[in-house]
């Protein structure tokens, strides 16, 4: 299974009028999720699942794909790892996933994922890190991490 974690783009400070879920892309984060989506979108296969949460800059971002997304609450600001890899049917999955949220949990799925345990581990607003795990019993291995501002105009 392939199982790619995007973090949002940057978005907007929090403001105390503001629920959190509400907060939008600021025009660099548009930009940032414009880039790395047409990035992915060259990598990913033709047939995969996407998952994002409900929160406003996580389907901002989702969107620089360019394909269909589902979002799925139990990715919500706050998540648990566990609820992470649970949404994308980790390890069992034939499709890949990609999952678009948020952090510190995304970290922690990574560490996770290479450390076996949650480890709170930071991931670059924008940046995708690719996991790739054949079978079970496989070690999980890192494909690639990739940053907005390192993909090619």
């Amino acid at each position: 299974m392939d199982l790619i974690l995007w973090r949002h783009a940057e978005a907007e400070p929090g403001d105390e009028g503001l629920p959190d879920i509400e907060r939008a892309l600021t025009p660099k984060g548009q930009k940032q999720a414009k880039r790395m989506g047409q990035w992915l979108d060259s990598q990913l296969p033709e047939s995969c699942r996407i998952l994002v949460s409900p929160a406003v800059r996580t389907v901002q971002t989702a969107e620089g794909l360019g394909r269909k997304y589902k979002t799925v609450p139990a990715l919500a600001p706050g998540a648990e790892a566990a609820a992470i890899l649970k949404a994308a049917n980790w390890p069992a999955s034939k499709e890949t996933v990609v999952i678009v949220g948020h952090q510190p949990t995304l970290g922690q799925v990574a560490a996770l994922l290479l450390a076996g345990e949650e480890l709170d581990w930071e991931m670059k607003k924008a940046g995708a890190w690719w996991f790739v795990q054949r079978e079970p019993e496989e070690p999980v291995t890192l494909k690639a991490v990739m940053s907005a501002d390192l993909v090619v105009k």
